[in-house]
């Protein structure tokens, strides 16, 4: 890259002004990722050895102010559970299901309100203000029981609030809220211990209210500088959402009064190659992305370890890898992946599903249904490590329709370890089949090889539901009077939705692959961004909350505008030092927005930079001249014979308007 990235300032600035104390440095970073970026970007900088700076995450730095553990939102829904067991009505209480279906939203909003500094009792009164005056009008006599417990969950709000942060803070863990507010509430107490450290942030866009507070008062302590990556082209323009929160801090931080504001960067209006493409369907993005890394390889292999593959929408990752050229030596996955894609998430499902079915028939014999067995059987996971070709064959070639447990452990030659924990009988309760999928995912997980891409990936989505399982056995281990499947498996899919595969490379070297907040402070020379739709990128609005819009106007949460503001910024600071740029989008119509180019690339078209040569092309896949061969059977002795046969028995009035037609 022609002009120095913004990680290599950092790490000349650290050479300039710390060469000194450079242990004693804390650099602080948005996030994980761009921490291999910066150390060796360092490295490149000194000639001998030295000893790093620390180099942390803004979330593992307010950890160690809070001297909090976080925990995941898995964990966090089982101790909520227990808190709101502990102050409901015993004949209010819902099962967890029930629960879950609401409480994942209101951790939500309890982790915006601590984030933000909010006072929480006002917040959530405000709330029960709100649906008292909604339904105002009823009569006393018209009140049903079920309105009068929908009135009563708005008042207990604060209750469970107040005590999901006591029982969390008793035991020394939190959520992200709890731990900024914690943090901001030991500030002094940080700011007396920290002895010679000093402080550098780096790279930030959007701070929160808490982020604000801390970094603010160890500026006016001396102990912390702050350096911003904007670009003039953003910051001067007061309607470019890009530059939105940054305008702000440099508008209303007492310390640029008196200080400069550093730094304003002028590297967007260079010269930059932009490729807007549009194409049909998921697959066509993979196949062009792919088509595009074949070339940057052929062309210049090293220019490789210069490119990042940014996936707009996470469910493109999977084709994509398929997509990519052989010539790839080396590539890195940094992005988080939906438990309920995950592959091995899906291989529990369909077992759940065989084995829930075959509990609920409560027959004598533990009966399965063919399709579920052969779901399990054919599923890329079981199907090469547990040889079920024959089996498949022999439940096909017999038309069975629902199999006896004892049947079809007969139909199968030679059983391995994987086989019989798959289709071994549920009905030993809750605690016994957690503990056989433990085993099951363990045996899965040793049938894959490190030294496959493929499979290590495989390996990846295995351990995530491994550790969900094992989650759900220290939960289970603790309320054993849960103990119906059924129950087991609706938890099991509330908690999904919460798990999340996290892929962290740590190779330099070859293509990079990532999400689009993994991208943050990352500067790269070819840029390839897929799912560029409206309602993809940015994702649109999103009302997971239940604090309407106008209550978090008035209260300083962030809102979709907030939200919006924040993709702007990534998405062209992603563009900001590139040189080549694709931009890559679905033509397809699928739903409302299905088929529009984002805003983003309308943006760029419209406020076009007098060096920026943007193109625009349309690629769709190209359809063969004969579609298909026509059939043709030679009508051989044997051929017609079997026709008189079939004629002889009569043939259908839709079986010859087919054959006519």
């Amino acid at each position: 890259m022609t002009n120095a990235t913004f990680l290599d300032k950092i790490a000349q600035t650290i050479i300039d002004q710390y060469n000194h104390n450079l242990s004693d440095l804390i650099v602080v970073l948005p996030n994980k990722r761009a921490k291999v970026f910066l150390i060796e970007a360092l490295k490149n900088k000194v000639e001998n050895a030295v000893f790093s700076p620390q180099i942390i995450s803004i979330e593992e730095f307010v950890q160690d102010v809070a001297g909090i553990r976080s925990i995941d939102s898995i964990e966090l829904l089982f101790e909520f559970y227990e808190v709101y067991l502990s102050v409901t009505d015993k004949q209010h209480q819902q099962t967890f299901e029930l629960f879950a279906n609401w409480a994942k939203t209101l951790l939500q909003d309890f982790n915006e309100i601590d984030r933000y500094l909010l006072d929480p009792k006002h917040v959530l009164s405000y709330l029960k203000d709100i649906e008292d005056i909604k339904k105002w009008g009823i009569e006393v006599e018209n009140k049903t029981t079920l309105l009068e417990n929908y009135i009563d969950f708005w008042k207990l709000l604060p209750n469970y609030y107040e005590s999901l942060y006591n029982h969390l803070l008793n035991k020394g863990i939190g959520y992200q809220g709890l731990i900024y507010r914690q943090a901001v509430e030991n500030l002094n107490h940080f700011c007396n211990s920290i002895d010679d450290s000093k402080f550098l942030f780096a790279g930030f866009n959007a701070l929160n209210a808490s982020e604000e507070k801390i970094v603010q008062h160890l500026i006016a302590s001396d102990v912390a500088k702050i350096y911003w990556d904007v670009d003039a082209v953003f910051l001067n323009d007061p309607f470019h959402d890009a530059g939105l929160f940054v305008r702000r801090f440099k508008e209303n931080w007492k310390h640029y009064k008196i200080n400069p504001f550093e730094w304003i960067v002028n590297d967007f209006s260079q010269s930059k190659n932009i490729k807007i493409i549009g194409t049909p369907k998921t697959i066509g993005q993979a196949k062009i992305a792919g088509s595009i890394i074949e070339k940057i390889v052929k062309e210049d292999n090293v220019s490789l370890n210069k490119t990042a593959l940014v996936l707009g929408e996470e469910s493109l990752l999977i084709p994509v890898l398929y997509a990519l050229p052989s010539s790839v030596g080396s590539l890195n996955i940094t992005m988080g992946y939906s438990g309920k894609n995950n592959p091995a998430q899906i291989l529990i499902a369909k077992l759940f599903k065989m084995h829930t079915n075959a509990v609920s028939r409560k027959g004598e014999s533990y009966v399965l249904y063919y399709k579920d067995v052969l779901d399990i059987l054919t599923h890329p996971l079981v199907e090469p490590y547990a040889d079920t070709s024959k089996l498949v064959n022999l439940i096909n070639q017999n038309n069975y329709t629902f199999i006896t447990h004892k049947r079809l452990h007969e139909l199968s030659e030679n059983p391995s370890e994987l086989f019989l924990l798959l289709f071994q009988k549920w009905d030993k309760g809750s605690i016994a089949v957690l503990e056989s999928l433990s085993t099951l995912l363990l045996i899965v997980k040793s049938n894959l090889n490190n030294d496959n891409q493929e499979e290590k990936i495989a390996k990846a989505f295995v351990y995530s539901i491994f550790k969900i399982i094992n989650k759900l056995i220290n939960y289970y281990t603790q309320h054993q009077h849960i103990d119906k499947i059924e129950t087991l498996y609706a938890i099991y899919k509330q908690i999904i939705d919460l798990a999340e595969v996290s892929f962290e490379g740590e190779p330099l070297n070859g293509l990079q692959i990532m999400g689009v907040l993994e991208s943050r402070v990352l500067d790269f020379e070819t840029v390839i961004v897929t799912s560029m739709n409206e309602g993809k990128f940015p994702a649109g609005k999103s009302m997971n909350s239940f604090i309407p819009y106008d209550v978090k106007r008035e209260l300083g949460l962030p809102t979709f505008k907030e939200k919006d503001a924040i993709y702007t910024y990534h998405f062209y600071h992603l563009l900001q030092r590139a040189k080549n740029i694709y931009l890559l989008y679905n033509t397809e119509s699928e739903g409302l927005d299905g088929g529009e180019k984002s805003r983003f690339i309308t943006q760029l078209e419209v406020e076009k930079q007098p060096n920026h040569a943007l193109t625009h092309e349309i690629l769709n896949s190209e359809v063969p001249l004969i579609a298909y061969e026509p059939i043709v059977i030679p009508k051989s002795e044997s051929v017609m014979i079997r026709l008189k046969e079939i004629a002889e028995t009569g043939f259908s009035p839709s079986a010859l308007t087919s054959y006519i037609r």
